[in-house]
């Protein structure tokens, strides 16, 4: 009997010791079909931090069905927007496009309406210039922005129209370019081909599609909004600065690595297979191609200074945020991008370059070419 009942306080012991170890190992346990009563309760904390993650989601994605003007920024951000790089610099090297800008396009197109005699050498010049020269008029707007803190006074609908011809002036200069490289390839290397072509119709037809492209170009940035208050500084930016969640903002990316390939990186391939071309063949037939590399030289220049760094940084900026979700690279970026406004003082002077190789009958004369091509066959 004694036996039993130690046996019994053991087991007892034992029941008891499990229990209150099995308790002490417990997990939260969801999920499971049970009565209400059954289930262990959530701390309100979690609750709590929860409904406030769900809250901040929400209230981020319904700032673009309110079509919500004022963003908050990060302290890298501020610190662009507050430096005198953009205050300063950028403002600067756009009062200098201007100063020069200005006049020599407008002599260049004075040139071309009154002084030039062949209309189709004069039809990619003139339609350069005058994108250089709206260009240029148009720089004032955003030099105020810069002086004035980056803060944008002149509306939505200017902001869309400034940034608009901004890019449209860049990717139009770069295709108008390559038109004029490939106009002097064709001349100097296919001679034949060039006599027969119908010149003056093929330039005209060309410099239009150029310009449709350009414009289906900026239809996503025509279209959708470019400018935003900022809460920390109190300033409305414009282009600067873009909302996330937008209904095409994971499309962003996309849209400006295609602009930057199909506006810099085929144009840029093309016209160095020109110009290489080019100087190729006046040197196997001997003839004078120190003109050419001059203005080889400078078309170079005006895409690696004004074009390859903007171009370059805007792929590199977009891949960046796009994967890592950082912007450190835009501020360089921007930077860049006020550079790329110099193609529109470098511009004119390749128009003159031209004028000096007619003027000094340095340029390759078809009968010349087609003389020495028969004498060798």
């Amino acid at each position: 009997m004694k036996t039993l009942v130690l046996l019994t306080t053991w087991l007892l012991f034992m029941s008891s010791s499990l229990c209150q170890k099995e308790s002490n190992h417990t997990v939260p346990k969801t999920f499971h079909s049970t009565v209400q009563d059954g289930y262990e309760k959530i701390p309100p904390s979690c609750i709590e931090e929860v409904k406030k993650t769900i809250q901040n989601k929400d209230n981020k994605c319904t700032s673009v069905n309110s079509n919500i003007s004022t963003l908050k920024i990060t302290n890298v951000t501020k610190e662009y927007f507050t430096s005198s790089l953009s205050t300063k610099l950028i403002p600067a090297i756009y009062i200098a496009v201007v100063l020069i800008g200005v006049p020599s396009n407008a002599i260049t197109l004075w040139m071309l309406f009154f002084k030039i005699r062949s209309v189709r050498t004069a039809i990619f010049y003139t339609n350069l210039a005058i994108s250089d020269f709206l260009f240029c008029i148009m720089l004032p707007f955003r030099i105020t922005y810069h002086l004035n803190g980056n803060n944008w006074l002149f509306g939505e609908a200017m902001c869309r129209i400034m940034t608009a011809i901004f890019y449209g002036n860049m990717y139009c200069s770069t295709l108008l370019l390559t038109c004029i490289s490939l106009s002097r390839y064709v001349a100097i290397v296919h001679p034949f081909t060039y006599r027969n072509l119908p010149k003056q119709l093929l330039s005209t037809f060309t410099c239009g599609t150029v310009w449709t492209l350009v414009f289906l170009y900026m239809i996503p940035l025509i279209t959708t909004k470019q400018s935003y208050t900022l809460e920390k500084l109190n300033i409305t930016t414009c282009h600067d600065v873009s909302n996330n969640c937008e209904t095409w903002a994971h499309l962003q990316h996309y849209y400006f690595i295609f602009l930057a390939v199909g506006g810099f990186l085929i144009p840029l391939c093309i016209v160095i297979f020109c110009y290489v071309s080019i100087i190729r063949t006046l040197k196997a037939y001997n003839l004078k191609w120190f003109w050419y590399i001059k203005i080889s030289l400078l078309i170079l220049s005006i895409f690696a200074v004004c074009f390859t760094p903007s171009n370059i940084l805007l792929i590199a900026h977009h891949i960046n945020y796009h994967y890592n979700s950082k912007d450190s690279l835009y501020g360089f970026y921007l930077i860049a991008l006020s550079l790329s406004s110099l193609n529109s003082c470098l511009d004119p002077f390749l128009y003159f370059l031209m004028s000096k190789i007619n003027s000094n009958n340095n340029v390759v004369c078809l009968p010349t070419i087609k003389t020495i091509r028969r004498g060798q066959t």
